[in-house]
């Protein structure tokens, strides 16, 4: 820890007004008897944002990490030239910096989604699985999956490149679509996943066909603000099994603060306070 008994740090993205991570952190640092400094930093309210310059402003300032969301995942990854352990760089994205002698990346959502998998899913294996998104947080689901024991990985993007490229980095058992193969391809698969913006209030709607074709087993959606997106409720309305991102919000969030801080938090304990945090039923439709 850098100014002892405070962490300092922040969070780097676009339109992060709603963000519950600071509000997270506050709860973890007090359960751990530390203050709490941390800045918002709204790359949309800059039209001249560098990704590059803000990160080694953010170290320059000594701060203990910088935490990263979209759209600066993958470019995070990149402003650290290798400096991540093997698992994160086959992920090719990061959403975490930890400042220090050595400054490395981390990616808190695979962690946090495998932790969220377990706690809401056990020992039971995503089968055959559709991915909306293969962009940061695509790249950490999709390996985290695979990890899993995914049996098959189907990803599609608006970009057919990254798909492409995930797929190819996950391995054999992936492969990527066209988005007019998705409502013929989902009917009879297990879960379906979305990675994608689409859903906030900055991009309302669904990644995947409204209604949903077919019932799949699981749904899953990153975004957590709000937790209840069209792609949630048409998910529910399927009778699937529902995940939602402020599960992996809240784990994502202990993960986060054990990087800054080098502290392993107590789950059990902490878990049920970061409940009070989640987002209001936001979405209309």
């Amino acid at each position: 820890m850098r100014k002892a008994d405070t962490l300092r740090g922040g969070l780097i993205g676009a339109h992060i007004s709603r963000t519950r991570l600071p509000a997270a952190l506050s709860l973890l640092c007090i359960d751990a008897g530390l203050a709490l400094e941390f800045e918002l930093i709204d790359s949309a309210e800059d039209v001249d944002f560098d990704l590059s310059a803000c990160l080694a402003a953010c170290r320059d300032k000594g701060w203990n990490g910088v935490s990263v969301t979209h759209p600066h995942k993958i470019g995070a990854f990149e402003w650290l030239d290798g400096n991540q352990t093997d698992e994160v760089a086959k992920l090719g994205s990061v959403n975490m910096i930890v400042f220090g002698p050595t400054t490395f990346g981390t990616n808190t959502d695979y962690t946090g989604f495998l932790s969220a998998w377990q706690a809401e899913m056990g020992s039971i294996a995503p089968g055959r699985v559709a991915l909306a998104g293969a962009g940061g947080v695509g790249r950490a689901l999709g390996h985290a999956l695979a990890r899993l024991g995914a049996t098959e990985i189907v990803i599609f993007d608006a970009a057919p490149e990254r798909a492409n490229e995930l797929a190819k980095s996950i391995g054999p058992t992936a492969r990527s679509c066209s988005l007019v193969e998705i409502p013929d391809i989902i009917r009879d698969f297990d879960g379906l996943v979305n990675a994608t913006p689409i859903g906030t209030a900055e991009y309302p709607g669904s990644a995947f066909p409204s209604p949903i074709p077919g019932g799949p087993t699981w749904v899953f959606d990153a975004i957590y603000t709000p937790t209840e997106t069209q792609f949630i409720q048409d998910g529910r309305a399927a009778g699937a099994e529902i995940i939602t991102g402020f599960s992996l919000f809240k784990h994502m969030a202990l993960r986060t603060f054990e990087a800054y801080t080098g502290r392993t938090p107590d789950a059990e304990q902490m878990l049920p306070q970061l409940d009070d945090l989640k987002p209001g039923l936001e979405f209309k439709s």
